[in-house]
């Protein structure tokens, strides 16, 4: 199943943002973490009954939802 583009965002951004979120939450799986952890590990509120699919999405929405800084 492959998530739906936010619509303010642009699909290259939600892409990388997903790829980067599924790298993070499979570390805090292979380390024993639970979904709960992963948001957590995100500053984002822990769900009790969260699923990893859903995790990745919240994880990678919370990282669009920040801008980049860029350097000059």
């Amino acid at each position: 199943m492959t998530p739906s583009v936010p619509d303010h965002l642009s699909p290259v951004q939600w892409h990388q943002a997903v790829a980067v979120s599924r790298e993070q939450c499979a570390r805090i799986f292979r380390d024993g973490g639970s979904p709960g952890d992963a948001l957590i590990a995100f500053g984002l509120q822990s769900e009790s009954e969260a699923h990893w699919e859903r995790v990745v999405d919240l994880v990678a929405a919370e990282l669009c939802a920040h801008p980049i800084k860029r350097a000059a």
